[in-house]
């Protein structure tokens, strides 16, 4: 099991690898069609501390919520220890929304300034310095959801745990709800294979039910496999902090 966002990216001391490594997120996934899931954000942080004094870069993925607000995964804050934090965002993090590729698009950049740990799961508000208004947000999900259901997951993670370098393309695909447990949901990967799955560099990325002008948020990816595979991935359910994020972001 691991940590996606932060375990493999401490070999990226300050964003030391080459542009040659860069690869599609969402392990045997597909590309995200131009125009779509604008809402998803690729979350860029530098000088994150490490207990010998030394620091190193990482990504983390999320999701707009509000227009001045993204939803993560909270362990992509945290202190030396790797101890979650709220409060000041503790490192210098940019957040960049309404695009899929890197090569053709510049998309919104804002900057997070403040971090808000939920405690029922491990997920994390991020206020932007700020709002976004030209993105419409992912609603929240407020209902439990059901094994069998399909998700679509989209992030900005790597292709393969070996070597995982962030995309630069955004992909996406289908899971299925394959447990529900009080705090947390798990999936497995259904389209366009069995082992669609989430890798490192999405951690805090949106599992969730497309409709409307952008969908409702039924989870956010945690930790899992090592990727691809075809196991279970463990996300936080949104439903049962909705009416924390409403409140947070209000």
């Amino acid at each position: 099991m691991r940590l996606r966002a932060l375990l493999a990216a401490a070999v990226l001391t300050i964003i030391t690898a080459p542009v040659a490594l860069a690869a599609p997120d969402v392990a045997h996934g597909s590309d995200v069609p131009p125009g779509q899931f604008g809402f998803v954000a690729k979350i860029a942080m530098t000088k994150i501390p490490r207990p010998d004094g030394s620091t190193y870069s990482s990504y983390c993925t999320g999701a707009l919520v509000s227009p001045g607000w993204v939803v993560t995964t909270g362990h992509c804050f945290h202190d030396a220890h790797r101890k979650r934090v709220s409060g000041k965002v503790p490192y210098p993090t940019t957040v960049t929304l309404g695009l899929v590729d890197e090569a053709t698009e510049s998309g919104v950049a804002r900057k997070a300034v403040e971090v808000r740990q939920a405690k029922e799961n491990d997920v994390a508000l991020l206020k932007l310095d700020t709002p976004v208004s030209t993105v419409t947000p992912l609603t929240v999900n407020r209902v439990l959801p059901k094994v069998g259901q399909q998700l679509t997951l989209a992030g900005w993670g790597s292709l393969t745990a070996t070597n995982p370098a962030p995309a630069t393309r955004m992909q996406q695909g289908t899971v299925q709800v394959a447990t529900v447990a009080p705090t947390t949901v798990g999936v497995r990967g259904a389209a366009p294979a069995i082992t669609t799955s989430a890798c490192t560099y999405d951690s805090g990325a949106p599992y969730f039910v497309p409709g409307g002008k952008s969908g409702a948020l039924v989870s956010l990816e945690a930790t899992g496999p090592s990727c691809p595979h075809a196991g279970v991935e463990t996300t936080s359910r949104a439903d049962v902090i909705a009416d924390w994020i409403a409140t947070q972001t209000a």
